[in-house]
């Protein structure tokens, strides 16, 4: 059943015009982007169901193809919706903190750090290039590698923060499935990478660690002086 053919009283589009859209809930909000459920289920017991399986809105959205294809009313036209939305919203962000200096919104930065890793499973190294201003200018890749270690050379470090003509960069890399935690190893990379880019007057302003649940700022831990 489509929304149109909801009770009034049951329609979230209709409590979104009245009231907002905070005040969804995300199963309301999810109901409405999937506008339309599935055999005995209308969209709202759809997306009350799909966000118990796969336990968050979060979760969900960030599923792979083959695990949100496992579950009902789930298909190719989900997966592309979801991917869609996640790309928006990161870019929507990047766009956000591109023309201000980046530590004028640490919350904004932190978020955008999320949204790009959410979907990685494994560890992925990225360098954010930033100008004089401390405005972000691009963000870069450095390296990809298993579900628990990425192998970033110092000497690469440099030649993107030399070809991006970077005044300043900040380092960020995922932990999938760890803790936030800076290991012995982190620690270690990051004072080579700081000791590399002083010689090249580039600034190392940061180094982030993100998880699902958490992000951690190594210069907060006063881990880089």
């Amino acid at each position: 059943m489509s929304i149109k053919h909801w009770p009034q009283n049951d329609r979230p589009r209709e409590k979104l015009l009245k009231q907002g859209v905070a005040a969804l809930s995300d199963t309301e909000l999810l109901a409405i982007l999937l506008r339309t459920g599935t055999q005995g289920m209308t969209a709202v017991d759809l997306a009350r169901y799909l966000i118990d399986k796969m336990g968050s809105l979060r979760a969900l959205l960030n599923a792979d193809f083959k695990e949100l294809c496992q579950h009902k009313g789930m298909g190719i036209a989900s997966y592309a919706q979801f991917a869609v939305i996640r790309e928006i919203s990161q870019r929507m962000l990047k766009e956000q903190i591109r023309c201000q200096p980046i530590f004028s919104q640490p919350e904004t930065v932190a978020e955008y750090l999320r949204l790009y890793f959410n979907h990685e499973q494994v560890e992925v190294c990225i360098a954010l290039i930033l100008n004089q201003s401390n405005e972000l200018l691009h963000t870069i890749e450095l390296a990809r590698g298993t579900i628990n270690e990425t192998t970033v050379y110092t000497r690469e470090v440099a030649k993107t923060a030399l070809k991006y003509h970077a005044a300043s960069i900040i380092l960020a890399h995922n932990h999938p499935g760890r803790s936030a935690k800076p290991s012995s190893a982190d620690i270690k990379f990051t004072e080579n990478i700081k000791a590399a880019l002083n010689l090249l007057d580039i600034r190392l302003l940061d180094h982030f660690i993100v998880t699902t649940e958490s992000i951690t700022s190594m210069a907060e831990l006063n881990l880089i002086t």
